[in-house]
């Protein structure tokens, strides 16, 4: 988070009153709201920390109401727009005209698109900007309900559009902060719903009360929902968790059908989730349920839609007076991300003739969110499944034994659904040499599975046609520059796009740290290394003494230039000596500010190893890693230990 002090125009600069202001950079994915939240909580402790005029007025429920406006808006920009949102807090100071005020800006890259909203009131503070136009009240709009949120808590809010940018703000008062008299929503709301008091049993009357979600309570609910919905990766709990949210606070039961994945018009829909308030209820709901989905009329959009109720046993309730307004048993709204249908929520209030607007508009937007939060899902577990599918296929199945050497190896691959960089091998070589292979491409995601796909091979080939460690390296390192190399990664960017995914790393995606070394057996036991490291953790050697050394010398990664020639040390490995070889995932493995190789703690480590085997000094090396922090790894890990009898 960036934080300045903005000069006011018409204020001398060194004034005390000018505008302190804070901004951040956020990615557009499901993530965005929360950390908006955070980031706007943040800045409001800090400038009420620094004693500013302005932030005297202060208090939680300026915090709460300015973190469900950001997230609001957050939201809507990543809805419908998809692109890098920018996220600005401006303390205003009180003037003549105006008391003090928090300014929440949220822009998007996407100008081209229309926001989801009411017509915003005119009269913005950014209009005087040059280049500017901001949205008037006789504009047209694409309308929606989210910013409705906005506009109940906002003194006023708008829309302006820049080239290339299209901004939409709000402004909060800071003082005499009370434009609305308080809900009567219970203090649960008022403090802000989190994940336990969501999902906590809750009296039926205490919130099916509609009275109660007219004011804050709703915003809190929608807030809070979306953050706990966003951190599920499952379509399956993401079903689950959106049953206890509805049931009893909006509804007497829902139940949840999610469309099958690949699924063409004639699949059948799955029924993910059945809750009911009364839980002797739910086996006989979920089986007259069972019995077929529902089916929305392909006109029918994200609203509600009446449905009879199930197992047809409307005639069990007391007939509604008449009126003139269409009796309601049951609603269903279709569960909908980027333009696919996912499924559909059906619910059912007992007791109503008719679901107030206020409620079926709170359960669109909530709708909404699960939309988003299962689409997120399926992207999450398609971009898994590809990685383990890659991973599989740019790794060996099986590396070779090497004669008179025992070896042993970790690969942990992090678990954040992406393809790693690092790479490992164990290869035979004509003239009675092995070869072993240890690397790390910069980044992950597609550019660095065509670096690791490309480079074990070529290692393999170059290692076979007899070439020294040195040249090895020199080689490897003109290909990578070379412009096959470069149309390589062009297609990976190609696919990558192809697929919605973030291809931030492009660039530099070809830099590749490499340990190389051949192995030749001695006649009287132990074996002959040679080895180079580029870019790479040097090697450690461990003697049966407790010693512990570098095995290499450090070199330049590769990738980067074309005028390398790399060097290599030459050594015996004898019976008992043991070489440990890591990638960063090792050494950079972060606990706070320290890092496991701090201090040379990787050498401290493998001093302790002495006398251990290379299946012990792999596993206690791995368990120091683990352990090192309390949170795992969020990087890959490898470790290779040689072992010479």
């Amino acid at each position: 988070m960036q934080r300045d002090i903005v000069q006011r125009p018409g204020i001398p600069t060194g004034r005390a009153d000018a505008w302190p202001v804070a901004h951040t950079s956020l990615p557009g994915n499901l993530l965005a709201p929360s950390a908006a939240r955070r980031f706007v909580r943040a800045a409001l402790e800090e400038w009420a920390g620094l004693g500013l005029p302005a932030a005297v007025g202060f208090s939680e429920r300026v915090a709460e109401d300015a973190e469900v406006v950001v997230s609001e808006l957050v939201t809507n920009a990543v809805v419908h727009a998809g692109t890098t949102v920018e996220v600005l807090a401006r303390l205003e100071e009180a003037t003549e005209d105006e008391a003090a005020a928090l300014v929440l800006e949220v822009s998007d890259h996407h100008p081209a698109r229309a926001v989801r909203s009411d017509r915003p009131e005119a009269g913005s503070v950014a209009e005087a900007a040059e280049g500017t136009s901001t949205i008037g009240p006789d504009d047209p709009a694409d309308y929606g309900r989210g910013l409705q949120l906005v506009g109940t808590l906002a003194e006023r809010w708008g829309i302006t559009y820049r080239t290339g940018l299209k901004t939409v703000w709000a402004r909060l008062p800071v003082d005499s902060w009370n434009p609305f008299p308080e809900p009567a929503a219970e203090p649960g709301f008022q403090q802000g719903l989190r994940a336990a008091e969501l999902l906590a049993p809750t009296p039926r009357r205490a919130l099916r009360d509609d009275a109660d979600w007219a004011g804050r309570g709703a915003l809190s609910f929608l807030a809070e929902a979306s953050d706990l919905l966003a951190g599920q990766l499952d379509e399956d709990i993401v079903a689950a968790l959106s049953g206890q949210l509805l049931v009893p606070r909006l509804a007497d039961w829902c139940a949840i059908w999610l469309e099958p994945e690949n699924g063409g018009p004639s699949a059948v829909p799955r029924l993910a989730s059945v809750w009911h308030r009364d839980e002797a209820e739910t086996g006989q709901l979920r089986a007259l349920l069972e019995q077929g989905p529902i089916r929305l009329p392909e006109r029918v959009g994200t609203g509600p839609v009446s449905m009879p109720w199930p197992g047809g046993e409307e005639e069990e309730h007391e007939e509604p007076e008449k009126t003139d307004e269409p009796v309601v048993s049951a609603l269903a709204y279709r569960i909908t991300s980027g333009g696919r249908n996912l499924g559909a929520v059906l619910l059912g209030r007992e007791g109503l003739t008719r679901v107030p607007d206020e409620v079926t508009a709170l359960i669109e937007d909530f709708v909404r969110r699960v939309g988003l939060a299962v689409g997120a899902a399926r992207e999450y577990t398609r971009q898994a499944t590809i990685s383990r599918i890659l991973q599989r296929a740019l790794l060996p199945g099986k590396v070779a034994d090497i004669p008179g050497v025992s070896s042993s190896l970790v690969y942990e691959p992090s678990d954040d659904g992406v393809v790693g960089g690092d790479f490992y091998d164990i290869f035979p070589c004509p003239g009675d040499r092995w070869c072993f292979v240890l690397g790390d491409v910069q980044g992950s995601g597609p550019e660095a599975a065509v670096v690791t796909g490309l480079a074990r091979p070529w290692l393999r080939l170059l290692a076979r046609e007899g070439f020294g460690v040195g040249e090895v390296l020199d080689r490897l390192n003109r290909l990578l520059l070379d412009d096959a190399m470069e149309a390589a990664e062009a297609a990976a960017l190609m696919v990558a796009a192809a697929g919605g995914q973030q291809t931030a790393d492009t660039g530099q995606s070809r830099f590749l740290s490499l340990l190389y070394g051949e192995l030749v057996p001695l006649p009287g036991g132990g074996v002959h290394c040679t080895l180079a490291s580029a870019g790479h953790p040097l090697p450690l050697l461990l003697r049966p003494d407790g010693e512990v050394r570098p095995a290499a010398e450090p070199q330049i990664l590769l990738g980067i230039f074309d005028d390398v020639a790399y060097e290599s040390q030459s050594f015996d490995l004898a019976p008992g000596d043991s070489l440990l070889c890591v990638t960063d995932g090792v050494t950079e493995r972060r606990s706070g500010p320290l890092m496991f190789d701090d201090g040379d703690g990787l050498a401290r480590a493998l001093a302790d190893c002495t006398g251990l085997s290379a299946d012990g000094i792999a596993d206690r090396i791995k368990r120091a890693v683990h352990e090192f922090a309390e949170r795992p790894p969020d990087d890959d890990l490898a470790l290779l230990v040689l072992q010479a009898g």
